[in-house]
């Protein structure tokens, strides 16, 4: 049997990991098109605040990993799927043939249309490639300018203050929408995240377009090398949507992602509503024997039953976990994925779980202490907590997600009690949790 699995990220490295261990003497290969050694990119910011090297990315580190598994690494990317003749076209030219095929290309970055967004000065912080270009313009003193502020930009957002106000450099943060992580945070929330950054030294400039970018052109026509001239004039001007213009040495952008399946077109692979693939909840596609897991698939919420693109890195992990088990000849099942988010923004951690904007026709209650930057949202569909957000606060977090994603049945008692005081989740779910088992 040979299985090939497009994707070295961590989706497809736990999948071929899977794969090994129940079929020993199986024939395993993963597909990735960057010339690097497998690593996991929620590690990039961490390289860029200097607390890792490079190699504090990769997944496995053992050089010998790969080879000691039998598991190649092969370094392209698929062109074209054809599941009648079961082969994969490669952009080296060649074709591999599998028996059971696993996608997991995960996402790409997305840029908005707008002049001057491929400048060379304009980048992307997703790949250690980008990494090694941010890290070639940090300079000191570099004024940055980010164009994105959700899950993603945020994490990034942390990174790249935290090296660049350590040289006097400032970082400039705009978001088209009217708050930061709007997917993610309820508006209470997004503003105290957005204080805190700006007592952080971050600039935040919500509903706020980027029109153009222009490279500059140093005195005497020619560009200055980044790292050449002591004194460099700042790189690039940026168009704002109200009319005004500023200069930054350099832009990144973080503008959001998509999954990555334009290879799939005339695969009969169906592709959902939301842009990700459809699986079933083996994590099979519509296609017989192939496979799909992580960032590209559309997963079923469990607790509404409706579809979702959930890029975390956990629910990738259990998806290739499901899918590696069903490919080698099990029969895992998925009960679906969990909206659920953590981020840490300069020491401030904020969650959320669920249904956090709630339900047509379900309750809340929402506490804020803004001089304390603590925050706590519940959200209720008759007798259960489906949705929570939460900023400052950690001790006890995961009773949420039990509440959650267990549907515990609250009495009549512990719902006024939450709905009184949402900080006594974890008591609530001890005491209804407890009862129901």
């Amino acid at each position: 049997m040979r299985y090939v699995i497009l994707g070295n990220g961590p989706t497809g490295v736990v999948a071929a990991e899977t794969i090994r261990k129940k079929c020993p003497d199986d024939e395993i290969l993963i597909v990735g098109d960057e010339h690097e050694r497998p690593y996991s990119r929620m590690a990039i910011p961490y390289l860029l605040e200097g607390k890792i090297a490079e190699s504090g990315t990769l997944l496995r580190h053992e050089r010998d990993h790969w080879e000691r598994n039998r598991i190649a690494l092969v370094e392209a990317r698929a062109t074209a799927i054809d599941a009648v003749a079961r082969n994969v076209t490669l952009s080296n030219g060649s074709a591999l043939a599998y028996d059971r095929l696993l996608i997991a290309t995960g996402s790409h970055p997305v840029r908005p249309p707008i002049p001057g967004m491929d400048l060379p000065d304009v980048v992307s912080c997703w790949t250690l490639a980008d990494a090694r270009k941010i890290q070639e313009r940090l300079r000191p003193g570099a004024k940055v300018l980010q164009m994105g502020a959700g899950f993603i930009g945020m994490i990034i957002m942390e990174a790249i203050a935290t090296t660049v106000n350590k040289t006097g450099g400032k970082l400039t943060v705009v978001e088209m929408g009217d708050r930061v992580v709007p997917r993610m945070m309820t508006p209470a929330a997004s503003r105290l995240i957005t204080e805190w950054s700006e007592k952080a030294g971050v600039e935040i400039l919500c509903s706020t377009r980027v029109t153009a970018i222009e490279r500059n052109v140093p005195h005497g026509g020619l560009l200055t090398p980044v790292f050449k001239d002591k004194n460099p004039k700042e790189r690039v001007t940026v168009h704002f949507g109200d009319g005004s213009t500023r200069n930054f040495d350099f832009v990144i952008c973080a503008t959001g992602v998509a999954p990555t399946i334009d290879y799939l077109k005339g695969s009969g692979v169906t592709i959902g509503k939301l842009g990700g693939i459809v699986v079933d909840a083996h994590m099979q596609t519509t296609v017989p024997g192939i496979y799909a897991a992580g960032d590209c698939t559309e997963s079923v919420d469990f607790s509404t039953g409706e579809h979702m693109v959930n890029a975390i890195q956990p629910n990738a992990a259990d998806q290739a976990l499901v899918a590696g088990a069903n490919m080698a000849g099990g029969s895992a099942v998925t009960r679906g994925g969990l909206r659920m988010n953590v981020l840490e923004t300069f020491g401030l951690i904020s969650t959320s779980y669920g249904q956090w904007w709630g339900a047509d026709g379900g309750e809340h209650v929402e506490e804020v202490d803004a001089a304390e930057f603590r925050y706590i949202r519940l959200e209720f569909r008759g007798d259960r907590v489906i949705g929570a957000t939460v900023v400052g606060r950690t001790h006890h977090i995961g009773a949420l997600r039990g509440l959650i994603q267990t549907g515990v049945k609250l009495t009549p008692e512990w719902k006024a009690r939450l709905m009184a005081d949402p900080n006594k989740f974890m008591d609530a779910y001890l005491a209804c949790g407890q009862s129901a088992a």
